[in-house]
């Protein structure tokens, strides 16, 4: 069974008026109900904000256009710890269409704080977190992540591995020399964890370029470098089908991509020490 999944692209409102972008949050969220959305993905640290101290909390009002509009929202923002200190976890959620309370993950990699102190945008101590939730919704189980933790295939994977099918991997800003193999990723952590993987960054001009994508375990189902919201249906059928089953000689026949990678024909679990070595 089909549902469908907007993802937004956005031409963001720059540092110093990045409060605007809730209006412009919450507008795509009734445009995105509108074409029968089931899902919207906005990018990372979209709406905001994007430093320490944090100016606003963008919950409140993300939350209540989700409910009122029936649709699940993927949005980013930061957590703060301590405002003396500019410490600050940062988020990806979830808004519920249902109503639910929001739900979120706290990024858990690299190491803190080094990736969000002295850039052009985002300014605040980075810590990070170290769970890996999955979250039920009507149309499967969902997991988040984000942006460069496409270089660490363990996070997705631990989300995998919990049972994520549907994971929501929004981005920063524009790629510049890592656009190609930024690309790469996100379609192969779709193949190695046999998920959908939704990822899309800010765009701050149109002319920088963007990388939005729906990847699945055998395709690029969409992409696009351009600003705007995107509506793709997405079915999750074909990979529970091939969680469920095993790979055989055959099987490049008629599946492009292993079958049962996350199950027990692939997995050695006597071997995680000797992958995972102890120093």
């Amino acid at each position: 069974m089909s549902f469908r999944i907007a993802v937004v692209q956005p031409l963001t409102n720059p540092i110093g008026e990045d409060e605007k972008n809730v209006a412009d949050a919450i507008a795509f969220i009734a445009r995105a109900k509108a074409e029968g959305a089931d899902f919207v993905c906005f990018p990372e640290t979209y709406p905001g904000p994007w430093r320490m101290p944090a100016s606003f909390n963008p919950t409140p009002r993300i939350a209540e256009a989700a409910a009122k509009h029936g649709v699940n929202t993927v949005y980013g923002t930061i957590e703060p710890i301590s405002h003396n200190e500019g410490t600050a976890y940062n988020l990806i959620c979830m808004a519920y269409g249902d109503g639910r309370p929001p739900v979120a993950y706290r990024r858990t990699h690299p190491n803190g704080p080094w990736i969000y102190t002295g850039g052009q945008w985002w300014e605040f101590q980075y810590t990070p977190g170290n769970e890996f939730p999955v979250f039920d919704t009507s149309h499967g189980k969902v997991g988040l992540a984000m942006c460069s933790e496409a270089y660490m295939p363990e996070v997705t994977r631990a989300l995998a591995m919990r049972g994520a099918e549907l994971i929501f991997m929004p981005a920063g800003t524009d790629k510049r020399r890592l656009w190609a193999t930024w690309r790469n990723l996100i379609w192969s952590r779709a193949i190695e964890n046999l998920a959908v993987v939704v990822t899309t960054q800010n765009l701050f001009s149109r002319d920088e370029r963007g990388l939005a994508m729906v990847a699945t375990p055998e395709e690029i189902v969409f992409e696009t470098t351009a600003a705007g919201m995107f509506v793709i249906d997405v079915s999750l059928d074909r990979p529970r089908e091939m969680r469920a089953t095993t790979d055989t000689i055959v099987s490049s026949h008629n599946y492009g991509a292993k079958q049962g990678v996350l199950g027990p024909q692939w997995h050695r679990p006597d071997m995680r020490a000797a992958i995972y070595p102890e120093k």
